[in-house]
This record gives structure tokens, C-alpha cells and sequence, in this order.
């Protein structure tokens, strides 16, 4: 398990005893209410800030791919212009002959 995964399990953790707390806590109704209002506004933004972290990442990963990608064609089409070149050199050094 990742060190992300494992924080995102804590806070939901916490999350949820926080909640269960409230619940069982001898609050009044509106302030309870309340409480538990801002708990889930918090973890949604929570989970956004998560989301937005892993698309960023996503999105860094894969430009790093193309990246890579492209460096391998051009060193591809490099050996392969280079494989040509020795080739039509040795049919020519052999008709020369």
C-alpha cells in the first residue's frame, strides 16, 4: 500500500469517527447538523484536491511517455537512415569492383 493510500485511508478513518462522535455526542440537533455539514464539505474538497494531484501526475506521466517515445523514434529513424547509408555504400563499393 502506498504512503497516499494509506493517508487517504486516515483521513477517511477519521473522517468517519469524527461523524460517529457527533452522532453520539449530546449536541443539539442543529448544531450537530452543522458539524457534520462541514465534515463532508471538507472531505469533499479533500477528495478533490486528491483527484486533481492524481490527474496532474497522470498528466506528467504521460508527457513524460511521449517524450520518450519520441526520442526512441528519432534514435530508430537515426540507425535506420544510418543501416541505409552503409548499405548503398557497400552496393556501390562492390559494382565499383
Amino acid at each position: 500500500m502506498t504512503d497516499e493510500n494509506r493517508m487517504s485511508y486516515l483521513f477517511l478513518g477519521l473522517g468517519l469517527g469524527t461523524a460517529v462522535g457527533m452522532l453520539l455526542a449530546p449536541k443539539a440537533g442543529t448544531e450537530t447538523r452543522n458539524d457534520i455539514e462541514r465534515k463532508v464539505r471538507e472531505g469533499r474538497e479533500h477528495i478533490k484536491q486528491q483527484g486533481q494531484q492524481l490527474l496532474d501526475r497522470a498528466t506528467e506521466t504521460v508527457a513524460r511517455g511521449k517524450q520518450t517515445v519520441g526520442s526512441q523514434m528519432k534514435s530508430l529513424s537515426d540507425a535506420f537512415a544510418a543501416g541505409k547509408l552503409a548499405y548503398l555504400r557497400s552496393v556501390e563499393a562492390s559494382h565499383s569492383n
